[in-house]
């Protein structure tokens, strides 16, 4: 089976240098994220980045300094259009993946969009998502599971949801470290709450991912989690991200996740 590709987010783009040796070193290519404008935040005190202007400059900055793809998410659909100018992928969040008027303008731009799959949505949910982009003439989507709310202030990852988002017909991906959120759950000194997470158990996440047949991960790296501006709980330390990289290979390398098996039911006879 292909190994996976690894569209990776980091608020800040320094630490991508070593991020790109890692990944030459054990074989996968990169695919960029980081956002101009993180609007979703827990808080409104949160930081949320630089805006569409200059954090599409920086952006491309990266795409060119490094030659590698780009991908960043939109929340308006006045946005879809100088997005696609630097983007190569264009990313629809999660809350946002039923938006009829958002997922046909990203559409618009002839990108591969992203679509990541409400944490409040069955995975046939996604079957629908697919089809709007593919009926505003855009062929080129992927979809991604990033856990689901059962409850308050916790996700639940299941693994049958990474089988049945094929039914979209199109490469499907994890976020193994959004999975592990744990929204509004961590309470701030000066009052109010913050986004925690099980940073970890994203090994676990990503073996599990891997194992049944992904065509990528999704993962927040950070070369230093404690001070992260976005994300802390769930950034994945740049030091260990090789080790962990090199096990995902050789786990992808022997699964047969994307093979369906063929269960034989008549009556066995030895």
């Amino acid at each position: 089976m292909p190994e996976p590709r690894s569209p990776c987010r980091s608020a800040d783009p320094r630490p991508n240098i070593l991020f790109s040796l890692s990944l030459n070193r054990v074989g996968l290519p990169l695919v960029f994220k980081s956002s101009f404008d993180k609007a979703n935040r827990t808080s409104s005190k949160s930081f949320r980045g630089p805006g569409l202007s200059e954090g599409l400059k920086i952006l491309e900055k990266v795409k060119i300094a490094y030659d590698i793809p780009i991908i960043t998410d939109v929340h308006e659909s006045v946005q879809c259009e100088p997005v696609g100018k630097v983007a190569d992928i264009i990313q629809i969040p999660a809350f946002l993946c039923r938006q009829t008027d958002l997922l046909v303008e990203a559409a618009k731009t002839g990108k591969i969009i992203n679509v990541k799959k409400g944490q409040f949505c069955a995975p046939s949910v996604m079957v629908n998502s697919v089809e709007k982009i593919r009926l505003a003439g855009n062929p080129n989507v992927m979809v991604c599971e990033r856990g689901t709310m059962f409850g308050y202030n916790d996700l639940i990852v299941d693994p049958r949801n990474l089988e049945w988002m094929r039914e979209a017909s199109c490469p499907v991906v994890a976020d193994v470290t959004h999975s592990l959120q744990q929204p509004a759950g961590r309470k701030l000194d000066g009052g109010g709450v913050a986004s925690g997470g099980l940073r970890e158990l994203i090994p676990c996440i990503a073996r599990t991912a891997v194992a049944v047949g992904v065509d990528g991960v999704f993962m927040e790296v950070h070369d230093d989690p404690l001070n992260a501006p976005v994300d802390g709980p769930t950034q994945w330390p740049l030091r260990h991200l090789e080790e962990l990289l090199q096990e995902l290979v050789a786990i992808a390398r022997v699964s047969k996740g994307k093979q369906r098996f063929n269960i034989d039911l008549t009556p066995y006879r030895d």
